[in-house]
């Protein structure tokens, strides 16, 4: 198929010509009227180089440019080197007289494609124009291919990125749930000791508990009768009254009520502590259900209570509450409990690290604390707040806080799974919200809980 009926099916080559003399015109428009009038060529006319160069701009996709050498303005090569800075699909003739064949040879040598000598044979004329349309048409079709390639390739880019990201966020997901299916196994094992030691425990102390009432009454009667004794009979014994001396009967009578009462409030801590234990566990209670959220965060704290008192090299951690009145919280509340276990003991990690780089009298003046405040933050949501008065969290560690197994504590000391659980507990489980407040101006680390009363409250939006 040839280059002509190929331009017919899809546009007319355009031609532009550049020429000053003014005969030209007309005689191109005869001598190549049949393929002007049968669309296989479209013709344009310049005077000189700079009525070109603005034809080229309303016309960018001219394939052709013929022009003379000698112009007024700007001539021939001016032009020639205009269009090989601002074209690269455009290829250029030049037409000059047979005295200018040192000028043709140097705008051949300048990038022009081919040359005519005039006066112009227009058999030869139409032999260059179907030659150098052709090799426009090449170039237009390797540039299109080359484009075309590099589309694909962008393309082949594109989907390898997504496929790339596609396996990142499968790959997160799949750490996210090996870590919530790691920590989640490890807090069922620690409810289940849990509950299982404050069962053990909790029989026999109700069985104490229960029965000191008896011992303290019938201790009481024992001593009423003793009492009764000694007024009658006891001093016609000496025996008896030895014996009375021996034992110290007035220290018995004294001291016995006061150890019986010291029992009872011991029997009492023990069930309250093991009521703690049993709160803090809640394996009976897997659903969601309306809690008191201060009875998990004391149960967590009791939990913790022996990293919280004092330590040869190291003072006790005071723990400051300053709880709101708040509504029963609708939740899960053996996962909620864990976010309040995580954040107390990665607050009690941050302050030891921190009291080791001060000396005594630094730590006795100011004391490390973890502040626990609560609050309503509207009619719908409450806030929860962890802070310590450590060293604080830099903006780079914030950013990748709540990563599964990001973790800043030394190898064997932490699994990164804590604060990535915690999120999702709060994030994903009640539709709230778990944030790090640190500022580099300001001591100490704070971590907000917001989450909403009801979760039915999830869908609104939350009033700032």
């Amino acid at each position: 198929m040839s280059y002509t009926t190929e331009r017919v099916r899809n546009r007319p080559a355009k031609i532009l010509f550049v020429d000053d003399e003014p005969d030209l015109e007309s005689l191109i428009a005869q001598k190549l009227r049949k393929k002007i009038r049968t669309g296989e060529y479209e013709v344009f006319f310049a005077r000189n180089g700079v009525e070109a160069l603005s034809k080229l701009r309303e016309e960018p996709d001219i394939d052709i440019v013929l022009t003379d050498i000698n112009m007024p303005v700007m001539d021939g090569m001016a032009l020639l080197a205009k269009l090989n800075e601002l074209v690269s699909m455009v290829k250029t003739v030049v037409i000059s007289a047979y005295g200018d064949l040192g000028n043709i040879r140097k705008a051949m040598n300048g990038g022009a494609f081919d040359f005519l000598t005039k006066p112009i044979d227009f058999q030869d004329l139409e032999i260059t124009i179907n030659k150098t349309l052709s090799h426009v048409q090449q170039l237009k079709e390797n540039e299109r291919s080359r484009q075309e390639r590099e589309e694909k390739l962008r393309q082949s880019e594109v989907r390898e990125r997504e496929k790339a990201i596609q396996l990142e966020v499968a790959m997160q997901n799949l750490q996210r749930t090996q870590a919530q299916l790691i920590q989640t196994e490890k807090m069922s094992s620690l409810g289940q000791l849990v509950a299982g030691v404050a069962h053990e425990i909790n029989n026999p102390v109700n069985f104490i508990y229960g029965n000191l009432t008896y011992v303290n009454e019938y201790s009481q009667k024992l001593l009423d009768l003793i009492n009764l004794y000694e007024q009658y009979d006891a001093h016609n014994h000496p025996e008896i009254e030895d014996l009375i001396k021996n034992i110290e009967l007035e220290f018995i009578r004294e001291d016995l009520p006061k150890m019986l009462s010291s029992m009872k409030l011991g029997a009492e801590r023990i069930r309250q502590i093991v009521l703690t234990l049993r709160n803090f566990s809640r394996l009976d209670e897997a659903d969601m259900k309306p809690v008191n959220i201060h009875d998990g965060i004391d149960s967590s704290i009791v939990i913790l209570q022996s990293r919280l008192k004092p330590k040869p090299d190291c003072p006790p951690i005071q723990i400051i509450k300053e709880y709101g009145d708040l509504p029963k919280i609708e939740c899960y509340v053996g996962q909620l409990n864990q976010v309040f276990m995580n954040l107390l003991s990665n607050a009690i990690d941050a302050l030891n690290y921190y009291d080791k780089k001060r000396s005594m009298e630094q730590i006795k003046n100011d004391p490390s604390t973890i502040t626990i405040h609560t609050s309503i933050l509207n009619h719908d949501w409450v806030r929860i707040s962890v802070k310590d008065n450590g060293l604080g969290i830099t903006s780079e560690v914030r950013t990748h806080l709540f990563s599964p197994f990001f973790t800043t504590k030394p190898v064997g000391q932490g699994t990164g799974l804590g604060l990535s659980i915690s999120y999702q507990i709060v994030v994903e489980k009640h539709g709230g919200d778990l944030k790090c407040l640190s500022h580099p101006t300001q001591r100490g680390a704070e971590f907000v809980i917001e989450i909403p009363i009801r979760q039915n409250n999830r869908v609104e939006m939350k009033a700032s």
